[in-house]
């Protein structure tokens, strides 16, 4: 693979099929602020991903079609099957403007594997009025709510708000107004907001606004998923040391994600998928 050539990798897919695509920018040298965030925006991907060499590692910077965000889970799996594929398998640490993590690439038959280690987790309860607000943005009320996992905020490089939710019907129809949600989350610094069924302690149903990147939904949110599972480890929730999502289904995107989640309070979580490139 030639450098500088603008990849679409499809993370976190099922199979041949599904995944959240990302696009994927390796270069010599990054691009200036204002032509990174024109590729992002004219390629129109929930984000893309730009990486150059700095010693033995990556400096990596993660644009949306409409603001540079801080961590991209998908886009991170994407740039670890592009390295891979230019690089050779291995492991590949990533310097990121707030935070330094790493990303595992392999070939895995037609596909790439991957595995990112999330930057640190924390976790805390969310406010009233913040809840209140989410709420009304996506026509809820409070008896929509699974009272197993009480609404929180999740970080793991990026804030996420985290509402679980009583009825797999009731994630299905998740609807909201764009422009709404984008004034919500930059008001509350939110990068997605997480609505979530529980199938099973270890198995859960996804689905992300991403309004603030300009983006209704995203397909497969390997940052919030990582949040998520550093707030399940926080409230002390029968994870047992790993979680299985599916998110996109109702998209018709289907993606899959697994955390991996040690017991060191805060430590970071370990997000792995399956990677498609795309024409």
């Amino acid at each position: 693979m030639h450098p500088n050539v603008l990849l679409k990798i499809s993370a976190f897919s099922d199979g041949q099929a599904g995944g959240n695509p990302a696009g994927v920018l390796i270069a010599p040298q990054l691009p200036a602020d204002a032509e990174m965030q024109r590729i992002a925006a004219d390629l129109g991907f929930s984000e893309t991903v730009f990486a150059q060499p700095q010693g033995e590692a990556w400096r990596v910077r993660y644009f949306s079609p409409e603001n540079e965000v801080p961590f991209c889970g998908h886009a991170t799996i994407a740039l670890g099957a592009a390295l891979a594929q230019q690089q050779g398998e291995g492991k590949f640490e990533l310097i990121l403007n707030n935070a330094k993590i790493s990303v595992e690439g392999r070939r895995a038959g037609a596909l790439f594997a991957a595995a990112l280690q999330s930057p640190p987790t924390r976790s805390a309860p969310a406010e009233p009025a913040l809840l209140t607000a989410a709420l009304a943005l996506f026509g809820l009320q409070m008896d929509d709510l699974d009272p197993r996992l009480p609404p929180g905020l999740a970080h793991a490089g990026a804030d996420h708000l985290v509402l679980a939710l009583k009825s797999r019907a009731t994630l299905a129809a998740m609807n909201y107004d764009l422009a709404e949600g984008r004034k919500l989350m930059l008001a509350a610094g939110l990068t997605t907001i997480l609505l979530a069924y529980i199938e099973t302690p270890q198995l859960f149903h996804t689905r992300n606004a991403f309004a603030c990147g300009g983006v209704l939904e995203d397909p497969a949110t390997g940052a919030a998923t990582a949040a998520l599972a550093g707030y399940l480890r926080d409230l002390g929730w029968p994870h047992g040391g790993v979680i299985d999502l599916v998110q996109g289904e109702d998209m018709g995107l289907r993606s899959l994600l697994r955390a991996e989640i040690p017991a060191a309070v805060g430590s970071s979580i370990r997000v792995s998928g399956t990677a498609r490139v795309l024409p």
